[in-house]
């Protein structure tokens, strides 16, 4: 049978593969030995030493324990998924996981550290390009900066539009709110919500996120459709600083933000009763 030859050099994925097969070739045991001993097909043990697909996190910890690796391959799948993001959005995850407080406002959609696995995919599936297995398993590899034993401090403000708009359908919204409120429940992590009753505001121009790091400048980083972009600009960043602190004055508080949510929760996407009495999701 032939056998694809990988380059270990070419990409972090690359090397994930090469290393796979060889760790498994050392152990002795064929695709389909391995993959009965974690839970998978072979046939997905050879699409992942091929770079056909990209290895999940917890497909990793399964294989560390099988191969007895020492958690090299949950080690090196973290750099794997990272290397799935849009690669103009690569030097903003590094310096995202690198920061020690982030503040953001997000203006249509719920922030992407913030997102349940099922709302992510609806998002990334709008666009067609690439593994969205994948890009969804990266967006989620990102998240665990928030399970740190010293996570950043994160203070989000969200439009009240991103409550409204459904993406992905009722179910997978009332997830997404309830995650929001979960999350909300951390020490460092605070969630408000700017109501349309706030009118004009300094984020009608579109959402931005400020990082600040223990020994680095502050950066402030926006996008467009195309790309984002990043600079550390002292005036921009001066410029963000100023536009966020009018965007919390004008938000909800913290509280009467989490009452919002569990309110449009309930009514927009909760079950309705019919006029019989019975309940229609």
């Amino acid at each position: 049978m032939h056998i694809r030859e990988l380059d270990p050099s070419a990409s972090p994925l690359d090397y994930y593969g090469f290393e796979l097969r060889r760790a498994r070739e050392a152990a002795g045991l064929t695709q389909n030995a391995l993959g009965s001993i974690v839970f998978c097909t072979g046939s997905l043990i050879g699409q992942i030493e091929t770079t056909y697909k990209v290895p999940t996190r917890e497909f990793s910890e399964r294989v560390d324990a099988a191969l007895g690796t020492d958690g090299a391959f949950s080690r090196l799948v973290g750099l794997v998924l990272r290397s799935q993001l849009p690669s103009w959005f690569q030097p903003y995850a590094e310096m995202e996981a690198k920061a020690t407080y982030i503040a953001t406002y997000q203006a249509q959609l719920v922030h992407g550290l913030l997102q349940t696995p099922a709302y992510a995919r609806a998002v990334l599936s709008t666009r067609h390009e690439g593994d969205l297995d994948a890009k969804v398993a990266a967006r989620l590899e990102r998240q665990r900066i928030l399970e740190r034993e010293d996570p950043p401090v994160m203070w989000v403000v969200l439009s009240e539009a991103a409550l409204h708009q459904q993406v992905g359908g009722k179910e997978v919204m009332r997830e997404q709110l309830a995650h929001l409120l979960a999350m909300q429940k951390r020490r460092w992590l605070e969630i408000q919500v700017l109501p349309f009753e706030a009118g004009a505001h300094t984020g009608l121009m579109g959402s931005f996120t400020l990082l600040r790091f223990a020994d680095d400048p502050d950066i402030v980083y926006t996008e467009d459709f195309v790309q984002g972009h990043m600079t550390a600009n002292p005036e921009a960043v001066k410029e963000g600083s100023v536009r966020y602190d009018h965007l919390q004055a004008a938000a909800l508080s913290v509280d009467d933000s989490a009452a919002l949510i569990t309110r449009v929760m309930e009514e927009r996407y909760g079950h309705q009763p019919e006029a019989d009495g019975r309940e229609v999701a």
